[in-house]
């Protein structure tokens, strides 16, 4: 099969990840129609998109493990019906606790079978441009909200938010099914001089091989960075909009902060897709890191709406171009058959520390009364990931005779 095959893979998992999660990620523009007509509290509605992140992790594991053994088309499949399905539960739930199951637990859980999976297969497909294809890949979860969730706020306007979100059911469905049976597993490639010398004799079996991947430093570096990385963003991200009404803005002019960060991260995954391949993905990921902590702890300095733009423009191109790069870096340090499983395993981690900044910040709000320890203490997780980074041993590249990846 012809090498060049890898680019419609790119491009079909961009498509892919573009619609699956701009269906998840769309439920802020169901949130006040359904509180109108059901009488759910926000919280309890809100509630269902933390469930989400945290099943979201978890699963993301499961189906990263599950792609090494079986590919990640069936996988990708097995998610896009799960999704559908829970869209639809979801549109017809009768209460609060049916929605959150539906929409938290097996959307959440639909929502981890693209991924780890998608990332992992695109990566066995490239040994040179690596870092640019894994950047246009995760380019569609950038586009989503601009696509989707507007998609779904015209819809809510002409049919109500039910009728809406089984449109957006099926439409996610009809789109991701055709294009997943594009999804190839790479050729074939020798992958003995790969495996990780203290790991070598243990990665024959699958309990050998889980317990040899996480213990290694490769790995615990890794998805430490990452947790912090995503520890670090999350609170800001979460709150800037409730900080920027509290400085004066109002609240559709505080919102579109969101729409500057979000073609801000278009800009960086490309940048620093092209950087990485040509500087090194370590160099690349650890300047990206010091830049948004530098652009967290900016924050206690703004109050103009100009001034949240500027910094909304540099933390999208911060962190949108620092995400896909660990996925990168992972497949420098293990071999394409249990990329599935490593990419899982961050992932999960990745989602915890995601967890943590919407309700740290909240906490923070209700306790000091405005949010300058929020972005202190953001700026200060930032700034140990860069130091934890500091720590990543040397790539395969990096040992005699391994070969050379982009």
């Amino acid at each position: 099969m012809s090498k060049h095959y890898g680019w419609v893979i790119v491009a079909g998992g961009a498509v892919i990840t573009c619609v699956a999660m701009g269906s998840m990620f769309a439920l802020p523009v169901y949130l006040q129609p359904i509180a109108e007509e059901t009488g759910w509290s926000r919280a309890g509605i809100s509630g269902a998109m933390t469930l989400g992140f945290l099943v979201m992790g978890v699963a993301g594991f499961f189906w990263g493990s599950l792609s090494d053994r079986i590919g990640a088309r069936p996988v990708v499949l097995i998610g896009t019906v799960m999704l559908g399905l829970g869209l639809l539960l979801a549109s017809r739930a009768s209460s609060l606790v049916m929605f959150q199951l539906s929409y938290g637990v097996l959307i959440g859980a639909a929502a981890g079978a693209f991924f780890a999976p998608l990332m992992a297969n695109v990566i066995g497909w490239f040994e040179t441009n690596r870092s640019l294809a894994v950047s246009l890949v995760s380019i569609g979860g950038g586009v989503a909200p601009m696509v989707v969730t507007p998609l779904a706020s015209v819809l809510i306007g002409i049919y109500g938010w039910r009728s809406a979100m089984l449109m957006i059911a099926v439409g996610a469905v009809v789109i991701i099914v055709p294009v997943a049976l594009l999804l190839k597993r790479a050729p074939q490639i020798a992958d003995a001089n790969l495996v990780l010398p203290e790991a070598g004799a243990a990665l024959s079996g699958q309990s050998g091989r889980l317990r040899a991947i996480f213990r290694t430093p490769q790995f615990i570096v890794l998805a430490g960075t990452f947790f912090l990385c995503c520890a670090a963003h999350s609170g800001p991200i979460f709150h800037t909009v409730s900080y920027a009404m509290i400085c004066g803005a109002s609240a559709l002019a505080a919102a579109s902060i969101y729409s500057v960060e979000g073609v801000a991260g278009l800009f960086g995954r490309l940048l620093f897709g092209l950087s990485a391949d040509r500087l090194g993905v370590k160099r690349v990921i650890i300047a990206g890191l010091l830049l948004q902590s530098a652009g967290i702890f900016a924050y206690i300095y703004v109050t103009q709406l100009r001034e949240f733009y500027m910094l909304a423009a540099v933390l999208g191109l911060a962190y949108g171009g620092v995400m896909p790069l660990y996925a990168v870096l992972a497949r420098e340090y293990f071999p394409d058959h249990v990329m599935g499983t490593v990419l899982g395993g961050i992932t999960m981690t990745s989602a915890i520390g995601m967890a943590f900044g919407p309700i740290g910040g909240g906490w923070i709000f209700d306790n000091f009364g405005d949010y300058q320890w929020l972005y202190i203490s953001s700026a200060a997780i930032g700034l140990a990931a860069a130091a934890l980074a500091l720590a990543f041993p040397p790539v395969l590249a990096d040992r005699p005779g391994a070969p050379q990846p982009a």
